[in-house]
């Protein structure tokens, strides 16, 4: 979804006339998680920049039930492309990171000095604690040979290019999915996980794609006056959030649902409250610009386009 978001944002560029040689591989031509095929990849290719925001993802249910999986291939893809890129001469690469790598009970909003300051929520603990290993990839190569290797920890993510499986997909998607289903279907209620109370903040991947070259085209003296000199990484979100019950009752409205929503208590919660604080982002000067219910109108109209797509393919 990101990827593809910045990949577009690049392609218009080109278009306007920036020289730009863009490098791309699908996941079928190229297996990250393969150290061979990488190194193979960065000899013959010998890329100027990198952006890595490859990774599996998932919401809680698909981090409960695959935390091997979550660990093992990001912590894969982060060092392949990390140590290939760096063997093959590159000296500026972006990464893409989560806001879970941030405690469980840190203050809110998550300021990036709070990384590694206490426990992790348990539920996505694999999954951070790869994403963790990511950031401090970069630092050290920052640290001991000079490279300029930067990382953006975006909040929660969503838009065209979502993962909208009905199990292993975000909450913003998981929901969009349900509420389109139930109304498809004439039923008059919804059960949502959980209590309805944690707090989320949501930020549209168009934003996050315009945020990640904005970080990626600063000057390196002012990204590194914004940042601390052994701290890599910066947040980027909106500096608000919503309730999960907040949430629903958006989407219920975008899809003109008008049925019952209910919350089943017996399943987690996960992490109570998970506000980025993105004053760093905002002083060097970018900001957010698309609000969540526009964002989420956009998300439902590709959702129903792609829908009609594999409908007319079947």
């Amino acid at each position: 979804m990101v990827g593809g978001a910045i990949l577009r944002k690049l392609q218009r560029r080109q278009q306007s006339g920036e020289a730009i040689e863009l490098i791309t591989h699908t996941r079928a031509e190229m297996d990250l998680t393969d150290q061979a095929q990488v190194q193979s990849f960065m000899r013959a290719q010998r890329p100027d920049i990198v952006i890595l925001a490859a990774a599996r993802v998932g919401g809680i249910y698909a981090n409960n039930t695959y935390p091997a999986d979550f660990i093992y291939e990001n912590l894969m893809i982060e060092c392949n492309v990390i140590h290939q890129a760096f063997a093959a001469g590159v000296t500026r690469l972006l990464q893409l990171g989560s806001s879970c790598i941030y405690p469980r009970e840190t203050a809110q909003p998550m300021r990036e000095t709070a990384l590694l300051t206490g426990p992790l929520e348990p539920t996505n603990e694999p999954y951070a604690i790869a994403k963790i290993a990511g950031i401090k990839l970069c630092e050290s190569y920052n640290r001991q040979h000079g490279v300029d290797y930067r990382s953006v920890m975006p909040t929660n993510l969503y838009g065209p290019g979502d993962n909208f499986h009905p199990e292993n997909s975000h909450v913003l998607p998981a929901l969009i999915r349900r509420f389109h289903e139930a109304q498809r279907d004439g039923l008059d209620e919804i059960m949502i996980w959980g209590t309805g109370k944690p707090r989320r903040e949501f930020l549209y991947v168009d934003d996050m794609a315009d945020a990640s070259l904005f970080v990626l085209d600063l000057p390196r003296d002012v990204y590194e006056v914004n940042t601390h000199p052994m701290m890599s990484h910066v947040n980027v979100g909106i500096g608000r959030d919503i309730s999960i019950a907040e949430l629903a009752a958006t989407v219920a409205r975008v899809i003109g649902f008008t049925g019952r929503i209910t919350y089943d208590r017996s399943k987690p919660d996960g992490t109570m409250k998970k506000l980025m604080d993105v004053s760093r982002l905002t002083e060097m000067g970018w900001q957010a610009r698309i609000g969540l219910e526009d964002g989420i109108q956009q998300t439902y109209a590709w959702f129903l386009r792609q829908s009609d797509t594999e409908l007319r393919e079947r």
